[in-house]
């Protein structure tokens, strides 16, 4: 006879996505990670310098108006929808990473999420500096593609 109660302590068996979902899980991260990197920066670095002026600081030590300067350029920069977009894209990736791992297995997903963000990184460079990808830039990216399927072949054997 089954006692009840050795149902309740065995965790429930979740069965693995399929080849489809974890492939566009992973390129949805990657694609969210890399490609918002770019634009995330762009937006930073364009951001105008801070209006604050050294009267607002009279009486203050330094580590204050570092606090201050740092706090005052953060909220200015989540108030820039060129930089909050990416930035709210490139975290849902985090989240779907985090819904990933927990379903795919994890020597698979942490590297190809990986790997794939650093592709989509200079695609999105390219896309959104106009940098040029040289012909280095695409073997090495030929040679991660190559590692990334060399790391789903072993793990299918």
């Amino acid at each position: 006879m089954t006692n009840p109660m050795d149902s309740l302590d065995s965790p429930p068996q979740i069965s693995p996505p399929s080849l489809f979902r974890s492939t566009l899980g992973f390129l949805l991260v990657g694609m969210a990670w890399g490609l918002t990197t770019p634009f995330i920066r762009r937006a930073a670095v364009n951001l105008p310098a801070s209006s604050s002026s050294s009267s607002d600081q009279s009486g203050r030590n330094w580590l204050q108006v570092k606090i201050a300067s740092a706090i005052s350029t953060a909220l200015d920069l989540l108030r820039t929808p060129a930089y909050l977009i990416p930035l709210v894209i490139n975290l849902t990736g985090s989240i779907w990473f985090f819904l990933l791992v927990g379903k795919a297995e994890l020597s698979l997903t942490v590297p190809i999420t990986n790997s794939l963000a650093f592709l989509f990184t200079v695609l999105g460079e390219w896309w959104a500096e106009g940098k040029i990808i040289s012909r280095d830039t695409w073997l090495g990216m030929g040679l991660v593609l190559g590692g990334i399927a060399l790391c789903v072949q072993s793990k299918s054997s």
